[in-house]
């Protein structure tokens, strides 16, 4: 039950801190549209929460909106307004999956001969009987 808990309250994190982002409440220059939440870790006691934080841009940006998050995590902790007897830290972390994956993507396609062609049209195909 503990669990379900923790998750749920890791959803609501992440939908209001995106929210912060993309109406421009956080001043620091850092931080822009481009940062994207991609998931919240939240303590078993609630004490803490891991926020990942993804660019769509570049490394840099990531870099960059990370520490701008961590800078004004106080003012983002203070407007969640969970209705928790403790509003969980947060400390935000840069998430490099998705810049990771397109490179994997990448490399994959690197390797490929090429498109898969389409079989003869004469139905010559071992399926063809």
């Amino acid at each position: 039950m503990a669990e379900y808990r923790t998750e749920r309250i890791g959803h609501l994190v992440q939908e209001k801190i995106s929210a912060l982002i993309l109406e421009g409440k956080i001043k620091d220059p850092r931080v822009n549209s481009f940062l994207s939440i991609t998931r919240v870790e939240v303590s078993g006691d609630l004490s803490c929460a891991d926020v990942y934080v993804s660019n769509i841009k570049n490394s840099a940006g990531r870099k960059q909106g990370t520490a701008g998050l961590n800078s004004a995590a106080g003012f983002i902790q203070s407007s969640l307004n969970l209705r928790l007897r403790k509003t969980p830290r947060l400390r935000f972390h840069e998430d490099r999956g998705v810049s990771e994956g397109f490179d994997i993507v990448k490399k994959i396609e690197a390797l490929s001969p090429g498109k898969a062609e389409d079989p003869p049209a004469g139905g010559n195909g071992p399926d063809h009987v």
